[in-house]
């Protein structure tokens, strides 16, 4: 109390006038450096060892040993599981696969599985995205053999218990009524049909009678076609052998099996699209979420590397190009973005931002103002600079933890990257040219490409959105 009150004190008397302009005064003498310091020298991400064997069942085991606290890291991932895989009756339904894992297994109920991590100092569960479900453990170093039995147990004999699976229904159902007011999800499910069409790429939001049709059977069905060890990769780190490390994966995985027939690959996503103009009505709404997108390339594609510098550049971060002119020079709006999305099978380019109604045709003006300069004029050499050092920081920074480092290896080697592009990536973008930012720009941000999507009031921005084209307005 007395320190509180002793700080009302002091900032009453600093409020006061005369002390206010002494405070100014006394600021206006100092003196700035000249210039500010140097930054230090980059430095590389340190390339661990990563280990290799695959298992007679199929299973591939990467091993990277860490010192540091006594804790192992795993990530079980499992391609052609995530959303890509699901039926065209079952949008987003690996939502429901993944989320169900942990919360029943054949010797386990959800509280046992939980009280058993818990005991091993982790936690165990899973995730999903377009190309996989992956699984994630963690323990002591000390409990690496269970809680490695535990992750095989979760993974390969989920029992999904009736009441379990009502419960994740209900959930599903009260979390899509709530997503389905925000304009965003309305936004980015319309921009992602427009980029894929009938592509499972392009039906990755769950619908009301997907999850209402989701049945025990149809969960045991899936899992099976889906889980399978010749398409699954185990990445394990932290304070352990790699020859510990590859007989405990044996002990554990080495007599899975695949039943039945696997799911289908999932095909080629489309390289070319018919834009569209769409406003998804939202009467009485004040701003107007939009999105523009065109379809894009795969994660490992020629291209990726310049791609992903220029996407950076143009919308990729707090100082990118869209992000400057349409927030810090027009004032329309809190943040804008753009850049590549790269899945494993095609990707998209996507562009978006919530301004107020009475910008909206400016804001696309100014969005489309960019996409043509950034694949018109060479980005400069400091641009060029800045932008580097903000990948390479990011990814440098994220990568520091053990657990991050298995994360990003499972989530590269579902869109088909290589070990190796762990300690790649980073002096990749070190040597990309103005000119091929330039000619990637060019080729993937043309304007005359972008679908453009609009969720807000069709009467108050309607006007606007003439100069773009004809807009199909509709409450979908």
């Amino acid at each position: 109390m007395k320190q509180l009150m002793l700080t009302m004190i002091v900032g009453a008397l600093f409020a006061h006038p005369a002390f206010a302009a002494e405070g100014v005064a006394n600021l206006a003498k100092e003196t700035m450096p000249a210039a500010m310091p140097t930054y230090a020298k980059d430095k590389p991400l340190p390339v661990p060892h990563i280990g290799k064997k695959t298992l007679p069942n199929g299973l591939q085991v990467w091993i990277v040993p860490r010192t540091g606290i006594p804790r192992v890291d795993m990530v079980l991932a499992v391609r052609d599981a995530g959303f890509a895989a699901d039926d065209a009756k079952h949008p987003g339904f690996a939502e429901l696969l993944a989320g169900l894992l942990n919360e029943g297994t054949a010797k386990r109920d959800s509280r046992a599985i939980a009280e058993a991590a818990q005991g091993m100092g982790g936690s165990v569960a899973a995730s999903p995205s377009a190309d996989g479900i992956s699984v994630q453990a963690s323990a002591l170093a000390s409990q690496a053999g269970p809680m490695m039995q535990l992750l095989a147990e979760v993974a390969r004999t989920p029992s999904f218990p009736e009441n379990e699976v009502a419960l994740a229904k209900a959930n599903a159902l009260q979390s899509l009524r709530v997503s389905e007011t925000q304009p965003r999800f309305r936004a980015e499910r319309a921009i992602s049909r427009a980029i894929y069409g009938d592509h499972p790429y392009g039906h990755m939001t769950p619908t009301a009678g997907a999850i209402e049709s989701t049945t025990q059977d149809l969960l045991r069905a899936e899992h099976a076609k889906r889980f399978r060890p010749e398409r699954a990769l185990l990445v394990i780190t932290g304070r352990i052998k790699e020859a510990d490390a590859l007989k405990l994966a044996q002990k554990a995985f080495g007599d899975w099996k695949g039943s039945g027939p696997a799911t289908a690959d999932v095909p080629k996503a489309p390289v070319t699209a018919k834009p569209v103009r769409l406003v998804l009505e939202r009467g009485g709404s004040v701003q107007s979420t939009l999105r523009l997108g065109s379809p894009g390339i795969a994660a490992t594609a020629g291209d990726q590397i310049p791609l992903r510098l220029a996407s950076t550049i143009l919308g990729g971060g707090f100082s990118s190009r869209v992000n400057i002119k349409l927030r810090e020079e027009k004032g329309y709006t809190y943040g804008a973005s753009a850049g590549a999305r790269l899945l494993r099978e095609g990707g998209g380019i996507v562009g978006g931002a919530d301004v107020r109604n009475e910008v909206t045709g400016a804001a696309l003006t100014e969005y489309f103002n960019e996409y043509k300069r950034i694949g018109a004029d060479l980005v400069s050499a400091d641009e060029m600079k800045m932008h580097k050092r903000y990948v390479a920081g990011g990814y440098l920074l994220s990568n520091q933890m053990q657990r991050a480092v298995a994360g990003t290896l499972a989530a590269n080697w579902l869109v088909g990257l290589p070990a190796e592009f762990l300690g790649q990536y980073v002096p990749l973008i070190e040597k990309v040219t103005p000119e091929q930012v330039r000619d990637v720009a060019k080729k993937y941000f043309a304007p005359e490409n972008q679908s453009i999507v609009v969720v807000g009031d069709s009467k108050a921005v309607g006007e606007q959105l003439k100069a773009f084209g004809d807009f199909t307005v509709t409450d979908k």
